[in-house]
């Protein structure tokens, strides 16, 4: 297994303190309402790693030093711990469940996105939930005009794929719906997954929007799926197994795969429970440099119950031998850029949102599972201790 990856350079603490010293007149400006203390603070947008203390003001970060007085605000000790911003999903179902926000909420998670449950006869749903959330988040309409279709395949039917319907029901809520979604296994879509991908991506034209791409079992080869992607689109389940995956059958990356992440096509992780992700598939790549831009879930209820959460999903990626910091930035600046909804989110620089995770790196033994039950041992786990939302602990209460 590779391991020997370049390391981007990170603040020392010595550094760091240099760097966020200059925060200290905000500090003594606006008192702390509460101070994060003691942890290992990682945030690959400024390339921080070290042990900081954090003051958070009316739901803001104000400074990050060394060493913060509390005086009378609360305090959240963090010794031991992990802080990191909040951890951002890009690959949901929680528009399905009212309980998932919390519970994503629990796992340190501070934004996410529905990814196409809702088509355009079913967006109000969709909306709502949205709306509802504590988190900043957002809905991809699936193209297929009735959304999800369990057991028969939501744009089997051509006509399904509906792009004037789309382009109403985007245009309706603009201010929830980010991007478009086309799930295109051929239990989906059958033979003509190039042109429901077609119609997805007309449907986005007008608004300048992203299309994800759910790929694996598809009909078509995925790099003539990826040749008709534009830049910010994303390709999730990018670990699926052959055929029509980003591998060949002998294992190797196809060209087509690095020459869209050339063009400024994403590839996300999208765990999910069948179909999505085997390990052997995730090693060839890991081999050979080819590493996701995002973590996600691909959240359910059901999902959950098996683990799958990013706490989870960070491990996964950490077992392969990738550093620390690279992984948390997978599952934070690098989602928050994805989306203009996350702007200014996915860092702990003073002036953003106080959108906090701090997990703790657990020895033990540990088997992680992919979607064919196949069980990859690790001597290290992360899990979620606490989450701070809007300046606000929010889990544990």
């Amino acid at each position: 297994m590779a391991t020997n990856w370049h390391r981007r350079d990170v603040m020392t603490m010595a550094g760091a303190a240099a760097l966020v010293g200059i925060d200290g007149h905000a500090l003594a400006a606006t008192p702390p309402d509460l101070v994060i203390k003691g942890g290992r603070v990682i945030d690959p947008s400024r390339k921080i790693d070290a042990t900081l203390d954090i003051a958070v003001s009316r739901g803001r970060i104000i400074a990050l030093r060394p060493s913060i007085a509390p005086g009378k605000a609360k305090t959240l000790d963090t010794t031991g711990k992990i802080v990191v911003p909040g951890l951002i999903d890009i690959h949901t179902h929680a528009t399905v469940d009212p309980t998932s926000s919390a519970l994503m909420l629990a796992d340190g998670v501070t934004g996410w996105i529905e990814t196409g449950w809702q088509g355009a006869e079913t967006v109000e749903s969709g909306v709502a939930a949205v709306k509802a959330s504590p988190q900043k988040a957002a809905l991809l309409l699936n193209i297929g005009r009735k959304g999800v279709m369990i057991g028969t395949g939501e744009t089997m039917d051509l006509s399904l794929a509906d792009v004037p319907a789309a382009r109403a029901a985007i245009a309706a809520h603009r201010d929830v719906v980010v991007g478009v979604k086309a799930r295109l296994s051929r239990n989906i879509t059958g033979d003509h997954d190039l042109e429901v991908l077609r119609r997805a991506q007309e449907a986005t034209r007008p608004f300048g929007i992203p299309l994800m791409i759910h790929i694996g079992q598809t009909y078509t080869p995925a790099g003539k799926l990826f040749e008709l992607l534009k830049p910010g689109d994303i390709v999730t389940h990018m670990f699926a197994p052959p055929p029509n995956a980003i591998i060949d059958a002998d294992g190797k990356l196809i060209p087509e795969a690095l020459s869209a992440r050339q063009r400024g096509i994403l590839f996300d992780w999208g765990h999910g429970t069948r179909g999505h992700i085997t390990w052997d598939v995730v090693d060839r790549c890991v081999q050979q440099g080819f590493l996701p831009d995002t973590l996600s879930t691909d959240w359910t209820l059901g999902g959950a119950k098996l683990d799958i959460n990013m706490p989870t999903i960070m491990s996964d990626m950490l077992s392969f031998g990738v550093p620390l910091d690279q992984v948390v930035a997978m599952a934070t600046i690098n989602a928050a850029r994805a989306f203009p909804l996350f702007k200014g989110r996915g860092t702990l620089a003073p002036g953003a949102v106080a959108d906090i995770a701090v997990l703790e790196l657990r020895d033990g033994i540990f088997d992680l599972i992919d979607n064919a039950n196949g069980k990859r041992p690790a001597t290290q786990k992360l899990f979620a201790t606490a989450t701070v939302l809007g300046g606000k602990l929010a889990s544990p209460v």
